[in-house]
Formats: structure tokens, sequence, C-alpha cells
């Protein structure tokens, strides 16, 4: 019989496929869940609103099911995180803001509905930013999420959560989102490996098309949900369970040519890489610099691809990324339900709701990104892949938006998240995966970005570097002090 421990260093794969063998029985997976959850949560703050009561209501319909000889989903009796900008009917949806602090949805966002029909439990709602406004974990309503490499750091956002759940094994994968990086920035600072799918692979609804509910609408054009998780496997489970078309989202695509899982196995031999260590502008902290060209050598002498450096030629279009987040927001909405309330919202998010916005500032916006997409695109004809840092520092101390000094050089807060948005400007597949670690003991990731619709090939190449340099064994400290 597998002890508690051992339960919750198993990954997803393993999980579902004992489940549904009888090995282990969905309610034992989900109590070993809960009693970790009960340990570290004092020291990491990654569920907001944990939800046993339906974690063991829904590990019970799953060993009901497979008693009955019915087929209980690809996802059976495995403990999920969600974040909390995703709508789950009848759970506390807060998004880190006062504004929703009693907000109970009506009804589940889609990849919800699909988790749950494939097995999945849910076990809790994951912390985040106030509506996701910000790539780190602090907001107004509950505790801030913690780093479990060192507490005392950031766990990146806006999946803060999902991520300090997931580095510490309380669920072996997570829901996250992404409007600018926010599945890829807390994976990189976490130690794990999170994928940002091709825009319209996976739908949404409500979250971001629903515009009944400011703020929880807002990110249309830039948004995208995926998984985070300790191997390559488990998150390319978790998309073959979530993609494909749905009516409610006119974003959505139709279902790939080819099988999540069967792509993560492939070999890349031969392909054509290109290499762009800080897009030709942005200060990337020298550690950080160490490790990502580390990993990059990988890919020529382990895994038989040629790899180019190469700098896409764009202008750095950072200072018009939060103008194109504005144009996605419901600002009459926001300024209705903030007024006399702004004490209570955080001031980057007051700073951006109430600005004298232009339309000049909008269109302008509008313009530098159809830019990048033309210049990213004629970049990509040349090569199978794009490789850069994830972020371009290791984690940061908390209730900070970020560092004012990358390299020696100031910087705005948000530099630091130079790599990551530019693949939601254009859409992208991108992923963030494990390239290993700064002398100081801090996770730091390689981003893997494909071509137009090319998650496949983004998969093969993230499975082919983890059988490369393999780094699920690896725990946080925190871990073994906990004795978990």
């Amino acid at each position: 019989m597998s002890t508690d421990n051992e339960i919750c260093r198993m990954d997803a794969v393993t999980i579902a496929s004992k489940v549904k063998s009888r090995e282990l029985s969905a309610t034992e997976v989900t109590e070993a869940t809960l009693k970790r959850m009960d340990v570290l949560e004092p020291h990491i703050h990654a569920f907001c609103t944990p939800t046993p009561d339906v974690a063991r209501a829904a590990a019970k319909a799953v060993d009901t099911k497979i008693a009955a000889g019915e087929d209980p989903g690809l996802l059976a009796g495995v403990p999920i995180g969600i974040k909390d900008l995703v709508a789950t009917k009848g759970i506390l949806t807060v998004m880190g803001s006062h504004l929703y602090r009693d907000f109970v949805p009506e009804e589940d966002d889609i990849v919800v509905e699909r988790l749950k029909d494939a097995g999945a439990v849910i076990i809790g709602k994951t912390n985040v930013p106030e509506f996701g406004y910000s790539g780190v974990g602090h907001n107004p309503v509950f505790e801030a999420t913690r780093n479990p490499w060192n507490l005392d750091l950031t766990s990146g956002g806006s999946s803060a959560g999902s991520a300090a759940s997931v580095a510490t094994g309380v669920a072996p994968f997570a829901i996250g989102s992404d409007g600018g990086g926010s599945i890829r920035i807390p994976s990189a600072l976490s130690g794990l490996y999170g994928i940002k799918a091709s825009m319209g692979r996976v739908p949404l609804y409500p979250g971001c098309r629903d515009e009944r509910y400011p703020g929880v609408s807002s990110w249309e054009s830039l948004e995208h949900v995926g998984p985070m998780s300790r191997t390559v496997a488990d998150s390319a489970l978790m998309l073959k369970v979530i993609t494909g078309p749905d009516p409610r989202d006119r974003y959505s695509i139709p279902a790939a040519d080819f099988d999540y899982v069967e792509a993560a196995g492939e070999s890349i031999k031969g392909l054509k890489i290109a290499y762009s260590e800080d897009w030709g502008y942005a200060p990337v902290d020298p550690e950080v610099r160490r490790v990502v060209s580390e990993a990059v050598k990988v890919f020529e002498t382990d895994l038989g691809c040629t790899v180019e450096r190469v700098d896409p030629g764009w202008e750095d279009p950072l200072p018009h990324f939060w103008t194109m987040v504005a144009s996605d927001t419901d600002l009459t909405g926001m300024r209705r339900l903030m007024k006399g309330r702004e004490h209570e919202i955080s001031p980057h998010l007051l700073d951006l709701v109430f600005r004298d916005w232009k339309a000049e500032e909008f269109t302008d916006a509008k313009f530098v990104r159809q830019g990048v997409c033309n210049k990213m695109w004629r970049l990509m004809a040349n090569y199978d892949l794009l490789l850069t840092p994830t972020l371009a520092v290791p984690a940061f101390p908390l209730y900070m938006q970020g560092p004012e000094i990358i390299e020696g050089k100031m910087v705005r807060s948000a530099a630091w998240l130079a790599f990551t948005f530019i693949c939601n400007l254009t859409g992208q597949p991108a992923a963030s995966i494990p390239a290993g670690f700064t002398k100081d003991g801090l996770p730091v990731g390689l981003q893997i970005i494909g071509r137009h619709l090319a998650d496949r090939t983004v998969l093969a190449a993230s499975g082919a570097f983890e059988r490369a340099k393999p780094w699920a064994h690896v725990w946080p400290k925190l871990v073994g002090d906990l004795g978990l």
C-alpha cells in the first residue's frame, strides 16, 4: 500500500493509471492530498479557497464509477487546483479582489467542465494577484503566496498559488491562465513545466468572455488557459482533455490533428532552432544568462539540433503592452465598481483603470502588436523553434511588482517580463521548462516558442529536453524539512 507521501510524489499519469486499475482509490489519493495541503498551507499560502468537501464528493463519484465498471475518465481521481480567475460553479471565485469577495459563479469555465468530466478532483482555488493584473502573487484579500524554494520570495504570477501547490506536490498539476506569461512566469520561478498552447486551442468561457462581470471579462485578445505540472507528460495529458473547439469562445479553433501525449515523446533530431538571449535589448540577470545558455547547448550536444543566435528586430513593445490590456478591460464597468472603494484596490490596478486613456494610445498599441507579429512570422519562417530565457531574473522578494535594477541597469518594474508577453501578442505556443538553478538554488526557466499552431513541436522539444535533463526528482528543501 502506498503511503500518503508516496501518493503525493506521483505524477498525474501514474495516479490516473493506479486509480483505474484499483491499485489506489480516488478517495485514498484525495485524503493524502488534503493532509499534505493542511501541512503546507501555513507556509506557502497556495490555496485561497480549499474545497475538501467538493474533493471528497468527486473522489467518491470516481470510485463509484469504477466499481460499476464504467469509464472514470482520462484523469480518474487526479487532484487538481483551479486558478481563482477561472470560474467554478458553486465555489467561491474571488480573483484576489474585494470587489468579488462573495462571488460564486453560476457556471463552470469550459476547462473546469472538461476536467470534471475526465474524472479530475478539484481540491481548491489557487491564489492570484488582483484580477491577474500582475506577474506576482499578492492581493488585498488573501495571504501572499510564497515561493517553496525560498519563502521570502515570490512564486511568480498571476498563477501564483497553482505554481506553489504543484512545486510542493499538493497536486501533480494545476490550471493556470496566461495573458502576458502567467503560466510561464510562475513555472519558471517555481521549477515547473508550464505551457500556453496556441491561441484558441483551449477555449475560454465565461472567463474573458462574459460582459456581465467587469474584471472577469478582461484580457480577451491575450488570454490563454493551460496546465502547470512537474512533468511534460502531465501537461500533455491535461491538454488532451481541455483542448478542442467550443461555440462559447469565438477564438476557439478546430481540434488538433495530433495526440498531445504522443507528441511529447517524439524526436526533434534535425530541427533548426533560433536562440535569442535578450531580444537584442533586454537586461538579463547574469545567472539567468548562464543557466539558459547551458540549457540551450543541450539541443545541439544531446538532441541533434542546430542552434543559431538571432535578434528578432523589433523595438521593445513593453511600453505598449499594458495599453493593450487596458483596451481589453471594461474600464467603465471597473470604474463603476471601484468608485468609493479605491482604498481596497491594488494601486497598480487603480492607476490602469482610472488613467485618462487616449484613442491614439490604443491604436498605436494595436499597430505595434501587428509589427511584432509580422517580424515574428518572418523570423520563424527560417526556424522550427525559438528559445529564450522565460524571465530576465530569478525569484525576488515578496510584495514587489518587479526588480528596479537588472544587470546594473535601472528598469521599469515590468522589465523582467520582457520574454513572455510577446507570445500573447502573437498567439504562438510557448512553454517554460526548468533549465537549471542559480548558484543560490533558485529555479530558472527556458522558454520554448513554436511557429504558429506548432504545439506539437513545442511538446516534442519539451519532452526531449526533459529526457536529456530530467528535473522532477528535485524538490524544494521545504518539502523535506516538513517530512513530506
